[in-house]
Protein backbone atom coordinates (compact mmCIF):
# COMPACT_ATOMS: atom_id res chain seq x y z
CA UNK A 1 0.00 0.00 0.00
CA UNK A 2 1.59 3.31 -1.04
CA UNK A 3 2.48 5.77 1.70
CA UNK A 4 0.29 8.85 2.06
CA UNK A 5 2.26 11.81 0.73
CA UNK A 6 3.13 14.57 3.21
CA UNK A 7 0.81 17.55 3.13
CA UNK A 8 1.69 20.24 2.56
CA UNK A 9 4.71 19.22 0.46
CA UNK A 10 8.13 20.35 1.66
CA UNK A 11 8.43 22.46 -1.50
CA UNK A 12 5.40 24.60 -0.56
CA UNK A 13 6.22 28.34 -0.74
CA UNK A 14 6.37 30.14 2.60
CA UNK A 15 5.61 33.82 3.23
CA UNK A 16 5.54 36.27 6.13
CA UNK A 17 2.26 38.13 6.56
CA UNK A 18 2.41 41.22 8.78
CA UNK A 19 -1.06 40.80 10.26
CA UNK A 20 -2.64 38.27 12.59
CA UNK A 21 -3.78 35.12 10.81
CA UNK A 22 -6.76 32.91 11.66
CA UNK A 23 -8.59 29.95 10.18
CA UNK A 24 -10.85 31.00 7.29
CA UNK A 25 -9.31 34.44 6.80
CA UNK A 26 -8.65 35.72 3.29
CA UNK A 27 -5.24 37.34 2.83
CA UNK A 28 -4.42 39.60 -0.12
CA UNK A 29 -0.79 39.58 -1.26
CA UNK A 30 0.53 42.16 -3.69
CA UNK A 31 3.82 43.42 -5.09
CA UNK A 32 6.83 41.19 -4.72
CA UNK A 33 4.97 38.44 -2.89
CA UNK A 34 2.29 38.18 -5.58
CA UNK A 35 4.94 38.24 -8.30
CA UNK A 36 6.86 35.46 -6.54
CA UNK A 37 3.83 33.20 -6.20
CA UNK A 38 2.35 33.88 -9.62
CA UNK A 39 5.34 34.35 -11.93
CA UNK A 40 8.19 32.53 -10.18
CA UNK A 41 6.39 29.63 -8.49
CA UNK A 42 3.57 29.50 -11.11
CA UNK A 43 0.95 28.92 -8.42
CA UNK A 44 -2.53 27.99 -9.61
CA UNK A 45 -5.89 28.20 -7.86
CA UNK A 46 -6.06 25.68 -5.01
CA UNK A 47 -2.26 25.42 -4.62
CA UNK A 48 -0.94 25.34 -1.02
CA UNK A 49 1.05 28.16 0.58
CA UNK A 50 2.52 28.34 4.09
CA UNK A 51 2.10 31.62 5.98
CA UNK A 52 3.47 32.88 9.31
CA UNK A 53 2.67 36.10 11.12
CA UNK A 54 5.16 36.38 14.04
CA UNK A 55 2.11 36.38 16.31
CA UNK A 56 0.20 33.11 16.23
CA UNK A 57 2.39 30.69 14.30
CA UNK A 58 2.51 29.02 10.89
CA UNK A 59 -0.65 28.43 8.86
CA UNK A 60 -1.60 26.52 5.75
CA UNK A 61 -3.42 28.49 3.08
CA UNK A 62 -4.46 27.92 -0.50
CA UNK A 63 -4.69 30.18 -3.52
CA UNK A 64 -8.34 31.17 -3.89
CA UNK A 65 -8.11 33.91 -6.54
CA UNK A 66 -5.45 35.25 -8.90
CA UNK A 67 -5.50 38.81 -10.20
CA UNK A 68 -3.18 40.70 -12.52
CA UNK A 69 -1.18 42.23 -9.68
CA UNK A 70 -2.45 40.47 -6.58
CA UNK A 71 -3.51 37.12 -5.20
CA UNK A 72 -5.99 36.04 -2.53
CA UNK A 73 -4.94 33.29 -0.13
CA UNK A 74 -7.49 31.57 2.11
CA UNK A 75 -6.16 30.34 5.46
CA UNK A 76 -7.24 26.72 6.03
CA UNK A 77 -5.57 25.62 9.27
CA UNK A 78 -2.83 26.06 11.85
CA UNK A 79 0.29 24.00 11.20
CA UNK A 80 2.19 24.92 14.38
CA UNK A 81 2.18 27.67 17.00
CA UNK A 82 4.73 30.44 17.22
CA UNK A 83 8.03 29.12 18.51
CA UNK A 84 9.44 30.09 21.89
CA UNK A 85 12.64 32.11 21.60
CA UNK A 86 15.49 32.41 24.13
CA UNK A 87 15.72 35.95 25.52
CA UNK A 88 18.99 36.83 23.80
CA UNK A 89 19.82 40.20 22.27
CA UNK A 90 22.61 40.85 19.78
CA UNK A 91 24.12 44.31 20.19
CA UNK A 92 26.74 44.83 17.53
CA UNK A 93 28.53 47.74 15.95
CA UNK A 94 27.44 47.84 12.29
CA UNK A 95 29.93 46.77 9.64
CA UNK A 96 29.93 47.27 5.89
CA UNK A 97 26.73 46.52 3.98
CA UNK A 98 27.29 42.98 2.72
CA UNK A 99 28.74 41.83 6.03
CA UNK A 100 25.95 43.51 8.00
CA UNK A 101 23.37 41.77 5.84
CA UNK A 102 25.04 38.47 6.66
CA UNK A 103 25.06 39.23 10.40
CA UNK A 104 21.32 40.01 10.59
CA UNK A 105 20.43 37.09 8.31
CA UNK A 106 22.39 34.55 10.35
CA UNK A 107 21.37 36.08 13.69
CA UNK A 108 17.77 35.46 12.65
CA UNK A 109 18.54 31.87 11.66
CA UNK A 110 20.42 31.24 14.91
CA UNK A 111 17.46 32.37 17.02
CA UNK A 112 18.14 35.78 18.58
CA UNK A 113 15.17 37.68 19.97
CA UNK A 114 16.43 41.19 19.22
CA UNK A 115 19.11 42.89 17.13
CA UNK A 116 20.26 46.43 17.83
CA UNK A 117 23.15 48.27 16.16
CA UNK A 118 25.48 49.99 18.65
CA UNK A 119 27.44 53.06 17.62
CA UNK A 120 30.92 53.34 19.12
CA UNK A 121 33.81 55.73 18.60
CA UNK A 122 35.41 53.46 16.02
CA UNK A 123 32.22 52.50 14.21
CA UNK A 124 32.73 53.01 10.48
CA UNK A 125 29.10 52.70 9.37
CA UNK A 126 26.64 54.90 11.25
CA UNK A 127 23.73 55.12 8.80
CA UNK A 128 21.72 51.96 8.27
CA UNK A 129 18.55 51.14 6.36
CA UNK A 130 16.59 49.45 9.14
CA UNK A 131 13.75 48.50 6.78
CA UNK A 132 16.19 46.74 4.45
CA UNK A 133 17.72 44.88 7.38
CA UNK A 134 14.27 43.81 8.53
CA UNK A 135 13.50 42.57 5.01
CA UNK A 136 16.69 40.50 5.16
CA UNK A 137 15.52 38.94 8.42
CA UNK A 138 12.06 38.22 6.97
CA UNK A 139 13.60 36.46 3.99
CA UNK A 140 15.84 34.40 6.27
CA UNK A 141 12.87 33.41 8.44
CA UNK A 142 10.82 32.45 5.37
CA UNK A 143 13.60 30.21 4.09
CA UNK A 144 14.66 28.53 7.33
CA UNK A 145 11.22 27.86 8.79
CA UNK A 146 11.22 30.28 11.71
CA UNK A 147 7.83 31.32 13.06
CA UNK A 148 9.23 34.18 15.18
CA UNK A 149 11.06 37.22 13.84
CA UNK A 150 13.74 39.02 15.85
CA UNK A 151 12.86 42.53 16.93
CA UNK A 152 15.10 45.05 15.21
CA UNK A 153 15.83 48.43 16.81
CA UNK A 154 17.37 51.67 15.62
CA UNK A 155 21.04 52.31 16.23
CA UNK A 156 22.00 53.54 19.69
CA UNK A 157 25.18 55.18 20.98
CA UNK A 158 27.16 53.08 23.44
CA UNK A 159 26.96 55.57 26.37
CA UNK A 160 23.16 55.70 26.05
CA UNK A 161 22.96 51.90 25.89
CA UNK A 162 24.97 51.57 29.10
CA UNK A 163 23.11 54.37 30.88
CA UNK A 164 19.73 52.75 30.28
CA UNK A 165 20.78 49.13 30.69
CA UNK A 166 18.03 46.95 32.29
CA UNK A 167 18.94 45.68 35.74
CA UNK A 168 18.04 42.03 35.20
CA UNK A 169 19.86 41.40 31.91
CA UNK A 170 23.41 40.03 31.71
CA UNK A 171 25.68 41.76 29.18
CA UNK A 172 28.38 39.51 27.74
CA UNK A 173 30.85 41.66 25.87
CA UNK A 174 33.55 40.27 23.64
CA UNK A 175 36.69 41.85 25.06
CA UNK A 176 39.65 41.71 22.70
CA UNK A 177 41.93 42.03 25.74
CA UNK A 178 40.58 38.74 27.06
CA UNK A 179 37.98 37.45 29.46
CA UNK A 180 36.36 34.28 30.73
CA UNK A 181 35.46 31.80 27.95
CA UNK A 182 31.83 32.49 27.07
CA UNK A 183 30.91 28.81 27.19
CA UNK A 184 31.93 28.70 30.88
CA UNK A 185 29.83 31.66 32.07
CA UNK A 186 26.83 31.69 29.73
CA UNK A 187 23.63 31.10 31.67
CA UNK A 188 19.94 31.01 30.80
CA UNK A 189 17.80 34.06 31.32
CA UNK A 190 17.69 37.59 29.91
CA UNK A 191 21.04 38.07 28.17
CA UNK A 192 22.77 40.19 25.56
CA UNK A 193 25.95 39.89 23.53
CA UNK A 194 27.90 43.06 22.77
CA UNK A 195 30.30 43.02 19.81
CA UNK A 196 32.53 45.99 19.04
CA UNK A 197 33.49 47.53 15.70
CA UNK A 198 36.27 46.44 13.38
CA UNK A 199 38.78 48.48 15.37
CA UNK A 200 37.49 47.29 18.73
CA UNK A 201 36.39 49.34 21.73
CA UNK A 202 38.74 52.09 22.86
CA UNK A 203 40.10 52.12 26.40
CA UNK A 204 37.49 54.54 27.75
CA UNK A 205 34.62 52.54 26.23
CA UNK A 206 35.99 49.30 27.62
CA UNK A 207 36.26 50.83 31.08
CA UNK A 208 32.67 52.11 30.89
CA UNK A 209 31.39 48.66 29.88
CA UNK A 210 33.32 46.94 32.67
CA UNK A 211 31.89 49.42 35.18
CA UNK A 212 28.38 48.15 34.42
CA UNK A 213 27.44 45.67 37.19
CA UNK A 214 25.70 43.33 34.71
CA UNK A 215 28.67 43.22 32.30
CA UNK A 216 30.84 40.13 31.91
CA UNK A 217 34.00 40.30 29.79
CA UNK A 218 34.25 37.14 27.71
CA UNK A 219 36.64 35.48 25.31
CA UNK A 220 35.59 33.78 22.08
CA UNK A 221 38.72 31.67 21.79
CA UNK A 222 42.39 32.00 20.90
CA UNK A 223 41.95 33.37 17.37
CA UNK A 224 41.39 36.90 16.17
CA UNK A 225 37.90 37.13 14.67
CA UNK A 226 36.41 39.73 12.38
CA UNK A 227 33.49 41.61 13.90
CA UNK A 228 30.84 39.72 11.93
CA UNK A 229 32.45 36.36 12.72
CA UNK A 230 32.64 37.23 16.41
CA UNK A 231 28.92 38.06 16.49
CA UNK A 232 27.87 34.74 14.98
CA UNK A 233 30.37 32.73 17.02
CA UNK A 234 29.14 34.33 20.25
CA UNK A 235 25.48 33.63 19.45
CA UNK A 236 26.31 30.01 18.68
CA UNK A 237 28.29 29.53 21.90
CA UNK A 238 25.53 31.08 24.03
CA UNK A 239 22.80 29.04 22.34
CA UNK A 240 24.77 25.83 22.88
CA UNK A 241 25.61 26.60 26.52
CA UNK A 242 22.51 28.42 27.76
CA UNK A 243 19.94 28.66 24.98
CA UNK A 244 17.69 26.18 23.19
CA UNK A 245 20.42 24.09 21.57
CA UNK A 246 21.03 22.17 24.79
Amino acid sequence: MPATPAWPPQSTPRLFIDSELADGHDVRVEGGQAHYLSNVMRMKQGAPVKLFDDRTGEWLAEVSAIGKRDMILRVTGLLRPRESVPDLWLLAAPVKKARLDMVVEKACELGVARYQPVLTRRTIIERMNIERLRATMVEAAEQCGRTALPEIADGIKLPVLLRDWPEGRTLYFADEEGGVPLAEVAKPGPSAILIGPEGGFDAEERAAIKALPQAVAVSLGPRILRAETAALAAISIWMAAAGDWR
